[in-house]
């Protein structure tokens, strides 16, 4: 027989997370430290989606989702907030992991941003967090938010996924190495394997992410001497994981970035207008930060041109012309699928939205 214990009621505001609250190295008091904290997620597809529905349903009190992209079927393998009914609606990735977060938990603040994440925008989305994400899935984007974070102190944890295959680091500035102590440089493409190259399990993502989620709540609740310091490499498929200590990196290193306060990527030098998008057949174009087109008019416009298959919403124009696939966005930027040629891509932008 079992006797019951007496405990304290606990506050009816932090009952759904009472399995949480129970294990004792977050409590009561961490839950409520959660409930104050403020996250910036950077990439909404397979970490992001893990990333996002972890810590909205850990109850942490505001989470700012950025990402630049639309759903697509094969996006479903392991994106775990997006259906195909999402596909069918349009909707950009950002704005359909807040709709379905604010389902789970309405006691949390989620904000959409549906923005690709720049030079000229970052400082606007990290503002106020305690916290930056990475969801994203190229190394330009994490510079940027290595450069960021260590400029303005703020802590980042990183993830990758490949295949069976994944890393995790915590980054907390100038205390362990950033991300450019340890690759100071990005791999060149052909020793950097993509998705549309050698694939992705789900399950790896699920792992990584975990990793990720657990590391942020540390953070979060003030238990820095938990924190691993160490870059761990994950292989789902063989159930082998490494811890690498890479804290000589930071100690003994001459970082660029944590060690001599050079940001490139942050100043802008190294942006691109251009990007091909990683096994996607794809060019993203970047417009100037003063575009903002009228994607209800544009699209009545091409309409009534006879141009393609046209569809539109407040988020997005989709045409789909002499076999390319055209997604403009609200800011202006447009994803054009069909082609892995910047100079392709950037006349069907012109011929289509305007120079």
């Amino acid at each position: 027989m079992y006797e019951e214990s007496e405990s304290a009621p606990l506050d009816p505001s932090l009952g759904r997370y009472s399995r949480q609250v129970l294990f004792d190295k977050i409590g009561v008091d961490g839950q409520q430290r959660l409930a104050s904290s403020r996250v910036t997620l950077i990439g909404c597809g397979a970490l992001g989606t893990v990333l996002a529905n972890t810590l909205v349903r850990g109850g942490v009190g505001f989470v700012r989702i950025c990402d630049r992209d639309f759903i697509e079927r094969d996006n479903l393998q392991r994106q775990v907030l997006f259906d195909e009914a999402d596909i069918a609606a349009n909707l950009p990735k950002s704005e359909a992991a807040a709709r379905k977060l604010m389902r789970i938990n309405s006691d949390v603040t989620i904000e959409a941003e549906v923005t690709d994440v720049t030079h000229r925008n970052i400082e606007r989305l990290g503002d106020g967090a305690d916290l930056i994400l990475d969801g994203t899935d190229n190394f330009e984007t994490r510079y940027l938010i290595n450069d960021y974070c260590v400029k303005t102190e703020t802590p980042w944890v990183y993830g990758a996924v490949i295949g069976s295959t994944g890393l995790c680091m915590t980054i907390i500035p100038h205390d362990t190495p950033c991300l450019r102590c340890v690759f100071e440089e990005a791999p060149p493409a052909e020793m950097n394997p993509t998705c549309d190259t050698a694939g992705v399990l789900a399950a790896t993502v699920n792992v990584v992410a975990s990793l990720q989620a657990i590391e942020a709540v540390k953070l979060l609740i003030g238990r820095r001497d938990d924190i691993n310091r160490h870059l761990v490499h994950a292989d789902v498929w063989s159930a082998r994981f490494v811890n690498m200590n890479v804290q000589s990196a930071y100690d003994d290193g001459d970082c660029p970035c944590c060690k001599r306060s050079e940001f490139p990527y942050l100043d802008g030098q190294r942006a691109a207008q251009a990007t091909t998008l990683c096994g996607r057949d794809a060019v993203q174009i970047t417009a100037e930060p003063t575009a903002s087109p009228n994607l209800e008019a544009l699209g009545q416009s091409l309409q009534r041109a006879g141009v393609g298959r046209i569809s539109h919403n407040q988020y997005m124009l989709r045409a789909i012309v002499d076999g390319y696939e055209l997604t403009l966005f609200a800011d202006g930027r447009a994803i054009v699928k069909g082609t892995d040629d910047p100079k392709k891509a950037r006349a069907l932008y012109a011929r289509y939205f305007g120079a």
